[in-house]
């Protein structure tokens, strides 16, 4: 297994990571570096952990462009909130490669930094989350996609 400075080094692009593995994953990563990730790297991809209510009336992100599709797998299941038990089982059978890079996305940057340690005990070798997840934090008027996240940084996506 490689250590994350020799993927980093080896890799055809260079990209930063906003934190480093101290927290049981592979570190931070902005939603632009995700996607610049996703455009350099045919083998990563893109796990979208917010629940089908979130996918039905906020949005996807959109990858086609770069001729990736995004995996949906529910960190919780709608409408209990409850941990998906099936979680680790369903990014196994979407994703068998344990040694591509892997970016976890949620509402926010907290799910799916959960989503990302289970990864990374589970033996994926570049597990990452995407701080700000895709809508991002709150601003003074409580709204999102503002400030931070996959939509603040005008990164492609579709209502359904």
């Amino acid at each position: 297994m490689q250590s994350d400075v020799e993927r980093k080094e080896s890799a055809p692009f260079n990209f930063s990571i906003l934190e480093n593995s101290a927290n049981g994953y592979d570190g931070d990563v902005t939603p632009l570096t995700a996607f610049e990730i996703l455009s350099h790297d045919a083998a990563a991809r893109l796990v979208d952990v917010r629940s089908s209510a979130e996918w039905a009336f906020v949005g996807i992100p959109d990858v086609s462009s770069i001729h990736h599709e995004t995996i949906f797998i529910s960190w919780q299941m709608f409408p209990e909130m409850s941990l998906n038990n099936e979680f680790i089982n369903m990014l196994e059978a979407a994703m068998p490669d344990k040694a591509a890079p892997v970016l976890f996305l949620c509402r926010s940057g907290a799910r799916s930094m959960s989503a990302a340690r289970m990864a990374k005990a589970h033996g994926y070798e570049a597990s990452f989350n995407i701080a700000g997840g895709f809508e991002g934090d709150a601003d003074r008027e409580h709204h999102r996609g503002q400030v931070n996240g996959w939509k603040s940084e005008n990164l492609p996506w579709v209502q359904q």
